[in-house]
């Protein structure tokens, strides 16, 4: 049997990271997803508000990179939870058991960290990114001659040729 779901929405209020009595970290968020019509009578969009929860490192590290109003793709298995509320009456919520999750933005003007992508040049929350220089921004240059050409190529190897088309081996 296959649960998997995939979404991609706007978190509605930053991250809530919290430990277990082990130390396990676990990030609780809400993600507002927009449905993909428009109602006929000209009406606004609407939303589905979807309440996600990661544990250790993936939780971790939405709680460091995310906040409110952030754009993330989330990934993992649906989970239905069954609950009594204050009244004694049976609730049943569906909630994201988070595996994954992506950046659906590129850095928002003002962030202060170095990279493209909120400081994560990996891009994915599942991977332990050891320390890298940063891709983003305006802070990195190609290698000298480009990329695909050796850095000094000896000018022997080429010959030039002239505008005529005669000259072209084809």
């Amino acid at each position: 049997m296959l649960n998997h779901i995939v979404i991609m929405g706007r978190l509605v209020r930053d991250p809530e990271l919290r430990r277990t009595g082990n130390g396990i970290a676990v990030a609780n968020f809400r993600v507002a997803v927009d449905r993909d019509y428009v109602p006929k009578d000209g009406g606004e969009r609407k939303a589905d508000f979807i309440d996600c929860f990661a544990w250790r490192q993936t939780g971790e590290f939405i709680s460091k990179y995310f906040t409110k109003g952030r754009m993330i793709v989330v990934e993992g298995r649906l989970e239905m939870r069954d609950w009594t509320d204050k009244d004694g009456n049976k609730r049943t919520s569906a909630e994201i058991n988070v595996a994954n999750a992506y950046f659906g933005d590129s850095r928002r003007d003002g962030d202060s960290s170095g990279s493209a992508y909120g400081g994560n040049p990996y891009g994915g929350s599942s991977y332990s990114a050891p320390a890298a220089p940063s891709y983003g921004g305006n802070n990195y240059s190609a290698p000298a001659g480009g990329y695909g050409a050796p850095a000094s190529a000896p000018a022997s190897d080429f010959a030039m040729l002239e505008d005529d088309d005669a000259q072209l081996p084809f």
